[in-house]
């Protein structure tokens, strides 16, 4: 393997790991020569110095087991693989997978690789959230953009909002589920470090932007809808649809997300 990348975390199930790396690489300003000015002189560039971009990719090794990963986030695999698509559950046909393609970031099918070897993923500046679950009655339901790899004994699946505001809302009209036990990936737009954890014990309800969920227990009952009620009062909050959660379970936030 090339030392160029540092492992930054890993999460194992049964016969398949999940490892993050990292690297960075320094961003150079290409000199050119500058014209001299009227007077003879060469005018004077201040350059700022180069700075590092850091960058992180995903390694799956399989000692017999086997893992989904999102379609198109390959870069290279290597070993004896066996690799197929699969369609998640309740995608339904055609027409439902076009209504997925329209209304979310996910796609109905993931990318099957069962074996042993290793598959390295596309390189990316988002960050990558390693976790597991614990059971079959462990059920989570992410944002739209969140799925990234996860163990293949873990049913990955099509949570759809029947509402008519989940339909217009900008956070996808289906969005995908797990349900099992095994480990997953997550892509997320922030640090693991500042993502927000709020859990819920079913007296209190949780008010959020639909841009800051990453994911959520799938045992919350969960609204899609204005801020408040009525088109007016709606237009003058300047907030768009947010999600209301009510019940018992965690909810997961992305509060630093628009920093950059």
């Amino acid at each position: 393997m090339s030392d160029f990348r540092t492992r930054i975390d890993e999460q194992a199930s049964a016969g398949v790991r999940f490892e993050v790396y990292q690297f960075e690489r320094k961003s150079h300003v290409l000199a050119m020569p500058m014209p001299t000015t009227t007077d003879g002189t060469t005018p004077v560039i201040h350059l700022h110095p180069p700075h590092a971009a850091t960058a992180r990719q995903v390694r799956i090794v399989l000692e017999g087991g086997a893992a989904l990963l999102e379609p198109g986030a390959l870069q290279y695999a290597h070993g004896k693989l066996q690799v197929e698509m699969q369609k998640n559950a309740g995608a339904g046909g055609f027409f439902s997978r076009a209504i997925t393609s329209a209304g979310s970031g996910e796609s109905a099918f993931a990318t099957r690789y069962a074996g042993y070897g290793e598959v390295w993923t596309e390189v990316t500046t988002k960050h990558f959230i390693l976790a597991a679950m614990d059971g079959p009655q462990d059920s989570l339901i992410l944002d739209d953009g969140a799925f990234y790899a996860c163990d293949a004994n873990i049913a990955l699946s099509t949570h759809i909002h029947r509402s008519v505001q989940g339909i217009l809302s900008g956070n996808g009209l289906m969005q995908p589920k797990l349900t099992g036990a095994g480990a997953f990936v997550v892509e997320s737009p922030v640090p693991a470090d500042e993502v927000e954890v709020v859990e819920l014990d079913g007296q209190k309800e949780l008010i959020v932007d639909g841009d800051l969920m990453l994911m959520y227990s799938a045992g919350l009952q969960v609204e899609l809808r204005p801020l408040v009620r009525g088109l007016r009062n709606a237009l003058r909050s300047g907030e768009g649809l947010v999600y209301l959660f009510r019940g018992t379970g965690t909810v997961w936030l992305t509060p630093t997300m628009r920093l950059g």
